[in-house]
């Protein structure tokens, strides 16, 4: 299947946090998005990999994705090295996207900006005739993106731009709330993280109010881009209200 946008998330619920309204609208728009997380997160403090699995699988549902892979890299200790890298590649000829999303450039979890550099290096590596690859046995053409653009996901970094989700902000929590045992949850049978008080749903929900208010919207999902990007049109920028 091509792809207009292949999102990736370095574990299931990546994705969701990131850009999940922006996937959502892109999709509503008439756009084809796949997403692929990285690893199984079989690494999180709460739940399994079996669990995430599953988890997964419901938010892909209510953010209404067109397909949704895992590369089955190692949590925590996946390398920047050339196996992985063609893993990425494989994705990228298979789908043939025009834009790929991915982590932010640094993160508290070290797995983010670790995937950035791989997925952004990978996205040029792809567009070299000479790196072959192959799918089901069958040789693959290169393929390059013409944007990679990475969310913005626990760390404040100032946006290059921000996508207007308002419409689409309540599935997108939607989706994120799929995974029950990561998020929301006052279930004290496992030990409490970082993500799983209920407060922290405040705090994504204030994050987009925040990247919302920049450009006079309710909610907002913020974007860096190392790619300058151009314009044909000023009737679809959004007027700053302040």
């Amino acid at each position: 299947m091509k792809a207009d946008i292949l999102a990736f998330g370095v574990h299931p619920d990546d994705l969701e946090l990131g850009c999940g309204g922006t996937l959502i609208a892109a999709i509503a728009e008439g756009k084809k998005v796949a997403v692929i997380d990285l690893t199984r997160g079989e690494l999180g403090t709460r739940g399994s990999a079996e669990i995430r699995a599953k988890e997964a699988t419901a938010a892909a549902e209510v953010l209404g994705v067109h397909a949704r892979e895992n590369l089955g890299m190692a949590d925590g200790f996946f390398e920047h090295n050339e196996a992985n890298l063609c893993k990425i590649i494989v994705a990228i000829r298979k789908y043939q996207p025009q834009i790929v999303i991915c982590s932010a450039p640094e993160d508290r979890h070290p797995d983010h900006g670790r995937s950035s550099k791989l997925i952004s290096d990978a996205a040029f590596l792809s567009g070299l005739r000479k790196v072959v690859t192959t799918l089901d046995g069958q040789p693959q053409e290169s393929w390059r993106p013409a944007q990679v653009f990475h969310y913005i996901q626990d760390r404040y970094l100032k946006p290059d731009f921000v996508y207007d989700i308002s419409p689409y902000f309540e599935q997108k929590m939607k989706a994120v709330l799929c995974y029950g045992t990561q998020f929301n949850t006052t279930d004290t049978s496992e030990p409490a993280t970082y993500i799983s008080n209920p407060d922290f749903m405040d705090v994504i929900r204030a994050r987009a109010l925040m990247f919302g208010k920049r450009i006079g919207v309710n909610f907002a999902e913020g974007y860096i881009t190392q790619k300058m990007i151009g314009i044909t049109s000023f009737d679809n920028i959004i007027n700053n209200v302040t």
